[in-house]
């Protein structure tokens, strides 16, 4: 099995192509491995694995679990909530404290832009970007563009278009840089006020008008629109998001062509996608629960490959 050349996952925008290719690869045996009966391996029994929280997550933080656990990894949670941040600690006291545990790969979400970066020049372990504020992503994005592979036969030449809350968030970006290094071209579609100013200069374009970026694409991946980190009002309700960027079934039906439906989820239903489009054939947003699992045991097993015991 090929290496990675990254030492940490702090971002798409470190991997390269080949980067990417080694992760499908190795996630392609662990997919097989996790719909056997016993879905558990003893490759990582010697590695230990911290999962430091700094926001709420449901989903990321269970799928990382999940893979370390299927991996027969040591695993310490972590919840910033319930810890000695709150009397004032800091990021680095914090994880010096845990990596005194003899902990190997720390996996970490963090609201500050370039959390990762930062702790990857500080500490001594393998660490993984489990989203940093509003910037990446990039599990998410791997098993984004993973699942679209496997419904689609490949990445390279699809059309696909990021719908909602792009400025907020972190998939958007992780997924643009992810997708274009496999070479599929990129839309993005919201209010103006949720596109942010820089993106064209990514080489990705802007379409304001949901039908016609529909009509363009093979796969729609839809955002929520990101409440918890707004500070002004960027739409007048969200009655009026829903008329112009929701995506219900009347709106596909009328399309003349099937396309992939994804959503990284939690999904707000009846907000930016209807419950009956969530959950009709279009949709891939369960594939993308399971292949999240594959995904991160590839991420964590290639990283504990590197290190030197």
């Amino acid at each position: 099995m090929s290496e990675l050349s990254v030492e940490h996952l702090l971002g798409i925008k470190y991997l390269k192509q080949n980067d990417i290719d080694v992760i499908f690869k190795t996630a392609d045996h662990f997919k097989e491995v996790i719909n056997r009966p016993i879905k558990k391996v003893p490759s990582l029994r010697d590695i230990t694995i911290a999962n430091l929280f700094f926001e709420n997550s449901t989903r990321t933080k269970l799928s990382f679990e999940l893979a370390e656990k299927r991996l027969s990894a040591d695993v310490i949670n972590f919840s910033a909530s319930q810890s000695s941040v709150k009397k004032g600690e800091t990021l680095i006291d914090t994880v010096n404290n845990i990596l005194a545990m003899k902990v190997d790969i720390v996996v970490m979400r963090h609201g500050n832009v370039g959390a990762g970066v930062f702790l990857s020049k500080h500490v001594n372990a393998k660490i993984i970007n489990a989203g940093d504020g509003t910037h990446e992503h990039p599990t998410q994005a791997l098993l984004d563009s993973y699942s679209i592979r496997e419904k689609l036969g490949s990445v390279k030449g699809k059309k696909i278009v990021i719908v909602g809350d792009v400025l907020h968030s972190r998939v958007a970006l992780s997924n643009i840089f992810a997708l274009q290094l496999q070479g599929a071209e990129v839309k993005v579609c919201g209010p103006t006020t949720l596109i942010p100013k820089y993106i064209t200069s990514l080489g990705v374009q802007v379409e304001t008008n949901l039908k016609k970026a529909l009509e363009w694409c093979d796969v729609a991946n839809v955002l929520r629109v990101q409440h918890e980190r707004m500070d002004i009002k960027y739409f007048p309700s969200t009655r009026e998001y829903t008329q112009l960027f929701g995506i219900n079934q009347d709106i596909l039906d009328n399309l003349g062509k099937k396309i992939v439906i994804m959503h990284p989820g939690p999904i707000n239903r009846g907000v930016e996608i209807t419950s009956a489009v969530a959950d009709s054939n279009n949709s891939i947003i369960l594939n993308q629960v399971e292949n999240g699992v594959a995904i991160r045991m590839a991420v964590i097993y290639l990283l504990a490959q590197q290190i030197k015991r």
